[in-house]
């Protein structure tokens, strides 16, 4: 059952958290938008590099810069903060009980991120979110196309059905 705690992160309960066996995770984050691209990089790099020690790497998503599709609120020491973009990354990891729990701490300890969620999945999933990423970044951008008047519709339209 996920539970939720005062810094805004989600955490799976894992009541096996000393496990020896290795489990596969997904750790989500977004971080601060007013980082730049290299800060936003390397706190991305800082969680994946503890994720290496406690375990495996099993597929990434570095940060990329987005609109959030709702206003993430925080209270830091200077009061609330709003957030309506954020980069957006993602960890698929494999670990035991130690090193879930070394990713997750290093997780809250990690000011530069605004929420995380952290769930148990597959390294089926896993791999097949990077793939859906990297066709993504493959796929040519929608253009909005050529604005068309109401009269040049209608006259389309008479056009067709003559």
């Amino acid at each position: 059952m996920a539970r939720k705690n005062d810094s805004e992160e989600v955490l799976i309960d894992d009541a096996e958290g000393d496990s020896a066996e290795a489990r596969v995770y997904e750790l989500s984050f977004h971080l601060d938008p007013e980082l730049s691209e290299s800060e936003a990089k390397r706190a991305y790099e800082a969680l994946k590099e503890v994720a290496e020690k406690g375990g495996s790497i099993i597929a990434t998503g570095e940060p990329e810069k987005f609109q959030l599709a709702y206003t993430i609120s925080r209270t830091e020491t200077t009061g609330r903060r709003d957030f309506d973009t954020s980069y957006f990354a993602w960890i698929a990891y494999e670990a035991d009980g130690k090193g879930h729990d070394a990713v997750t701490e290093a997780a809250k300890e990690e000011k530069r991120i605004i929420r995380f969620l952290d769930i148990k999945t597959t390294k089926e999933l896993a791999k097949y979110s990077a793939e859906m990423r990297e066709l993504r970044e493959q796929a040519p951008e929608k253009s909005t196309g050529d604005q068309v008047s109401d009269s040049e519709l209608d006259a389309a339209l008479e056009g067709a059905s003559a």
